[in-house]
This record gives C-alpha cells, structure tokens and sequence, in this order.
C-alpha cells in the first residue's frame, strides 16, 4: 500500500528528534548505554622490538610455525608423511624444504629414458654390399635403433623462489648413455666396411654445468636481471626454428614491467657433439652463436606474446671427422675444401590466442656469406628467408589445427647467391614434431654421409650433420602443409594425430648434386599417430608411443628409384624422480 504523506513526514520528525537526543546527551536519561570513551591513538614504532615467540596454551586452537616450509596441513586432510624416496610428498632432496637457513634448496632429480625405434629408411649400399649381385645404390632399408639415457641433475639455489627469481642457483647434470643400432646394409654405421652392419656404443658426459647468479632487483613487482655462465640449455624462440641446444655460453637475462617484457642476451662457444648420442663433448666446436631476443607479452590483445629476435652466427674453417669416420666438415661433395659462414638472422614470431584462435607463427630472414659452398663451387652471399604459421582451436577436450611452413630454396646453385633456408641448430615443435616420420628421422641422400633432412629437422639442407657440420644455404627448401588434431581421450591419455603434405620449393641444386634431370617438386605424404600416457597425471612417469607412414611422391621417387611405403614405430618411457 501507498504511504501517505502525513506518515512521511512523522518518521522523518522521530528521526530528527533521536539525533538531538543523541547530541544533548539525553540518551542516559532514556536508558541507553554511554558511549565508552576513545583509547588514546598509539604512537608509531620507530625501533623493531625483539622477536620472541608466541607462548601458545597447549590446549589451544592454532600452532605457530617459524615459517611457511613447515607447516603442517590440518588433520581434515589426507596426510602422507613423506621420506626421502617419495618425490611426491614434502620432501627435503626435491626443493620442498630449506637445507640450510630459511632459504637454501637442494633439488635431486634422476631421469631414465629409454627409446626403441624401429624403422625402414633409405640406406645406402655403400662401396661393398653385405650381398652379393646387389647392384642398386640404396639396399635394404630396415633399421631397429636403442637409445638410453640415466641423467643424474644437481641443483642448488638460493631464494623464495615461489615468487621471486633465484638469488643465486648453482646445476650439473650428467648423463650416462648407451645406444645400439642394426641396419641390413655395411657403410651404414661406419664408413669401415669391415665394421658390418651393427654398432654398439656409449659416452658418460656432463650435460650441464652452471652457475646463474641475480644481479639486481629492479622493482618492488619482482623485476630483475641475472646472469648465467656454464653448459646451459636455451631455446631462441617458441617452437626451436632457428637455435635449441645445451652448449657453453653466457647469457644475461630478466624482465621488467611486472614480468610483460623479458629479454635475452646469449653468446655461445659451441662444443662438438657425440656422434651417435648427441651429447655434449668438451672439445670446441671452433663455432660461435650470439642471440638477442625481447619478448612482449599481451601485445595488441590478451594472451598473445610477440618476439623478435637476432641471431649471428660465425662458423670457422675446420676439417672434422665424426665418431664414425665419415667427414663431417667440410660437406663431403662438390668442393672439399674448408670454408668459413657468416650468417645473421632476423626474426619475428609469436604465440598466444586471440579470443579463441590460439595462433603460432615466425618469420625469419637470413643474409650473410659462405667463403666456398661446396656445391656451388664458390663464395657466395647468403638470401634466404623462412615463414611458418600455426592456427588452432581448443574446442573442449580436443584441439583441431593447421600449419604451413615454407623455406626457400635456391634455383641457381651455380651464382652467387644462397636462396636456400638452413637453420643453426633447429629442433622445432612443428608439423607433427617428433611423431613426424620426416622431421624425426635423418635421411641419408648419399654414402658418403650427405644427408637429405637431418634427424628433428625440417629442413632439407644437404648438409653431413645438423650437430657436427656446417649450415649449408645451398638447398632445395620445402613447403610443408599440415593438418592435425591433439585429443585429451582422458585425464592420463593424449592421443596426437598428424598429416603432412611436402614438396620442394626448388630441386635444382638437388639435380647438381646427384648429376640427375629432371627431379619432380612432389616429396610425399607423411601421416603420423601416438599417445602420451601419465599414469599419475604428473611428468613423474610418462609412456610416448608412436608410429608415421611416409608415401613417397615423385620427387622422392626420382631420387631414390623407389616408391616403397616407409614407416617408423617407437615407444619411449621416462621415469624421473
């Protein structure tokens, strides 16, 4: 119902009225309670009183802890007490808790992986056939590859690390490997026929060695800068295009703008590799590698990061043999002869989303100088450029995707230009990564140890070895498209599954090299399927199996005088403590 007016106005006198009885004092007369006088304001601390702990009545509600490492949860949960063998409970050898004063980790981490492959490949006969009447360049193609890897990581650091960058961080990883491969072909293992067609081998090394220190803070919002010198991993961009590797080097580092812009200053003094682990040797490289990055976060819109970048590589002239005894520097075709590269990249790529387009892409450009190509005979000015872009949807518990990566190739091997893209040492996450039965594979082109790709690889540079030789910018390039979906089946299984559709850019310098006319641009199909299993939903133990069909096309035909189907199965098991 409607209130009158006259009823307005008579609450607004009752209001009216109490506050001047409040005012007056009146209140006590009417039976209220007297306002209790304000305590005096205390004064400010100007000295910090000593800390004493808190003398808690044994029957009290709460327990004071001397600080937040050691606080016990409440019994309502599910308590574990932990040891020093259970990495999954509070635990002093996993970082959990200060070994020494308030803020003193350790971090004991042991890693074994274990890899089975079996494959069929080209392979080439070599000068003497394990057979007698074989006549074809390329015999049997069957190969079966073990490789495994026992890591032992020390880690060391200083610093509330929950929030804040490390204060000071000293690691060391070594690393126990033993591998064995058998192929059907002799001159495949070793460029000794005499070797057969079998090898077992195995290195202990030290993979990582270094020391990491902050130099300064540089706002109240964690900002900082350190630097970091010793055996070190680094990844120069998102996907590993252009530079992924653990080598010797010096990198100073850090963000600002409450962590929105991060940047890297890196110089490498490459180390040789092992030939058939791919691990760390101390022998020098005689190869130099200086990157410079800046990343932006939430650049043009939310979630998407941008960065551009700088590589400069400087690679001397030097004469290498592999742990195999096939010539890894120089190349071993067209001209033999030492030669220095200088190359300079200019990169942009991003990574993020964009309302619900999650969106991945690079642009790179090289120039520079080869002192004497060996294919093309020459010295020659290095032009060559790379784009890749990924685009993807997460639509619930699976994610669609397409890709497409280009880079040029050279169709003059014979000027005094390289048009074609070669990388430092890639490693990229792209097209289907390890799964792909042509990025994950080293294809031999001839027996002398030319490769056509190299293994986790791209890129058909027609160098000896990605790890060992020297970038070769004289190449065909490829166009790689892509067509592939990511599906959480569960929890615990990720199912991965990629098609792959590749054709040269070029085929010029391909038809130089194996004397041969016409080459088609078709390289074939490459379909590829595997499943990541993690029984504990954590990285403690994690099960990849795989399994890639490559149907060759014409290109590939032309150059390998068959159109078998080729495959490759692997599992591989990591256990990490």
């Amino acid at each position: 119902m409607r209130k009158s007016k006259n009823g307005c106005l008579r609450h607004l006198w009752v209001f009216v009225l109490v506050g001047l009885l409040e005012l007056s004092g009146v209140h006590s007369v009417l039976g209220a309670k007297p306002r209790p006088e304000r305590l005096p304001r205390r004064p400010l601390v100007t000295e910090l009183e000593p800390y004493s702990p808190l003398e808690v009545p044994a029957d009290a509600d709460f327990k004071p802890f001397t600080d937040r490492w050691r606080i016990v949860p409440p019994p309502y949960e599910l308590n574990v007490t932990g040891s020093l063998w259970d990495p999954y409970n509070q635990n002093i050898l996993k970082g959990d808790i200060p070994i020494y004063g308030p803020d003193i980790f350790l971090n004991l981490t042991g890693v074994l992986d274990i890899l089975v492959e079996t494959r069929a490949v080209p392979t080439p006969s070599g000068v003497s056939a394990g057979r007698s009447g074989s006549q074809a360049f390329f015999g049997k193609y069957r190969q079966f590859f073990i490789n495994m890897n026992l890591a032992l990581s020390v880690d060391l650091f200083k610093g509330d690390t929950a929030f804040k960058p490390f204060d000071w961080r000293v690691k060391g990883t070594l690393i126990r490997n033993a591998n064995n491969v058998k192929t059907q072909e002799t001159g495949a293992v070793n460029i000794d026929v005499r070797k057969g067609t079998d090898r077992k081998d195995g290195i202990t090394t030290v993979q990582e060695l270094f020391l990491e220190v902050k130099l300064a803070d540089l706002s109240p919002h964690y900002d900082f800068i350190s630097v970091r010198g010793g055996l070190q991993p680094f990844n120069s961009d998102f996907r590993g295009f252009i530079f992924a590797d653990t080598n010797l080097g010096l990198r100073l580092f850090g963000n600002y703008g409450s962590n929105r812009n991060q940047y890297n200053l890196a110089l490498f003094d490459m180390r040789e590799k092992d030939t058939n682990s791919g691990l760390n040797t101390f022998d020098p490289r005689k190869q130099r590698v200086l990157v410079a990055n800046f990343y932006r976060q939430d650049f043009w819109v939310k979630g998407y990061t941008t960065q551009v970048s700088l590589h400069q590589l400087w690679d001397d002239a030097s004469v290498h043999f592999d742990e195999n005894d096939f010539p890894a520097r120089p190349d071993p075709t067209g001209r033999f002869t030492p030669h220095e590269v200088e190359a300079t990249y200019w990169g942009w790529t991003g990574s993020g989303h964009v309302r619900r387009l999650n969106l991945e892409h690079a642009l790179y450009a090289v120039q520079g100088d080869d002192g004497l190509n060996p294919i093309a005979g020459r010295e020659v000015d290095i032009e060559a450029h790379m784009v890749a872009l990924e685009l993807s949807v997460d639509r619930d518990w699976f994610r669609p995707k397409i890709s497409y990566l280009y880079a040029s190739g050279d169709d003059d091997p014979r000027d005094y230009k390289a048009r074609g893209f070669d990388a430092i040492f890639d490693n990229p996450a792209f097209a289907g990564g390890g799964l792909s039965f042509w990025n994950r594979l080293g294809i031999r082109l001839t027996g002398t140890g030319v490769t056509l790709v190299n293994r986790n690889s791209l890129l058909p540079d027609l160098r000896s070895s990605k790890e060992e030789g020297q970038p070769n910018f004289v190449n065909p390039g490829i166009h790689v498209f892509n067509a592939g979906i990511d599906i959480e089946l569960t929890p615990k299984v990720k199912a991965i599954l990629n098609a792959n559709y590749l054709r040269f850019d070029k085929t010029e310098a391909l038809e130089l090299l194996l004397f041969q006319a016409p080459i088609d641009k078709a390289v074939g199909w490459d379909v590829s399927a595997g499943i990541r299993y993690r029984p504990f939903l954590n990285n403690n133990v994690v099960f990849l199996t795989g399994l890639a069909g490559f149907r060759p096309g014409r290109g590939f035909r032309d150059i390998y005088a068959s159109g078998r189907t080729l495959y490759l199965g692997f599992a591989n098991l990591t256990l990490t403590f």
